[in-house]
């Protein structure tokens, strides 16, 4: 059977991942990780996503791991590193690398950074908001056309992290439908992402929720987050360190009571828990997912765009 064939649907509704590491490859291919009951990590765990970085290579352990796991599980491959919100055109040879871990793992998912991470033809390791201009908007969607085009998929954008206001005339959320109606690409709302951007730089993160087109939302990232004191003034930072806080989680219970669940991501890149740990905060969010869609419907009876 060959890696093509392993092509997944359009993941459920509520479906609950989290982030594959390395350190969890031996877990995650163990015959009694997914045995229902205790110390069966993967019964709350419904796919994996990766970093579509980490495996652009032509071959090694990286691959050999994730090609027997993909047989197993569904996979999301989420970009880094496109610099979709960007200056400069697209790197090519990066997005034919893209191009080929796609290929070949044929994920239900792939999304990318509206971020700005690379100028002049230098790579800056962060994901830098763009300013929020008409501009940048255009150039910003004809990448993501460019990318769509090459993949022969639909990608979905991710909301950066902020820490610094940016010039612009239009809002984040607007920015972001105006890119999805433009290109026909979805959003991927990260809701920490939204929480710390909110807290540094002091809007409503209700409100931004409330704006963004919830019709085109068709993944969400939840993580944790540090918080930084060391000159007087707190920021936070997305650091994926941590649980989910609860203010995040109550976030995410408001999003989901009014728009319906959506395939769930939890993410935590740094200082990486067991898989056992993982699966609790997955099943915690599905937890969260359940609760709101079931406070709503008892409400509405159903959800109009779920």
């Amino acid at each position: 059977m060959t890696d093509k064939e392993h092509t997944d649907p359009i993941p459920a509704p509520t479906s609950v991942g989290v982030g594959l590491k390395p350190a969890h490859y031996c877990d995650v291919l163990s015959p009694n990780s997914g045995r229902i009951g205790a110390g069966a990590p993967l019964s709350h765990i419904d796919f994996f996503e990766v970093h579509a970085e980490n495996y652009m290579c032509a071959g090694g352990a990286p691959h050999a791991w994730l090609t027997q796991i993909r047989k197993h599980h569904p996979l999301s491959v989420h970009g880094v590193c496109l610099s979709l919100g960007g200056h400069d055109d697209l790197d090519r040879d990066h997005l034919e690398r893209l191009h080929v871990v796609v290929d070949r793992y044929q994920p239900m998912l792939i999304s990318e950074h509206m971020a700005w991470s690379a100028h002049d033809g230098v790579f800056y390791n962060d994901l830098i908001a763009p300013p929020l201009t008409e501009a940048t908007l255009k150039r910003t969607a004809a990448h993501i056309d460019q990318t769509q085009e090459s993949l022969a998929r639909r990608i979905l954008i991710e909301n950066p992290s902020q820490y610094l206001t940016m010039p612009g005339d239009m809002s984040e959320p607007d920015f972001l439908n105006a890119l999805a109606h433009r290109t026909g690409c979805g959003l991927l709302l990260d809701i920490n992402n939204v929480y710390v951007s909110a807290c540094n730089l002091g809007f409503d993160a209700e409100q931004y929720l409330d704006a963004i087109d919830a019709d085109k939302v068709e993944e969400i990232h939840l993580a944790g987050h540090a918080v930084d004191r060391a000159r007087g003034v707190e920021i936070r930072v997305d650091d994926h360190g941590s649980p989910v806080c609860d203010a995040v989680g109550g976030l995410y219970r408001r999003f989901i009571a009014q728009a319906g669940p959506r395939p769930t991501l939890v993410e935590w890149d740094t200082d990486t828990p067991p898989l056992a740990e993982l699966a609790l905060e997955a099943k915690k969010a599905a937890e969260w997912m359940c609760a709101a869609t079931t406070k709503a419907t008892t409400k509405t009876g159903a959800f109009e765009n779920a």
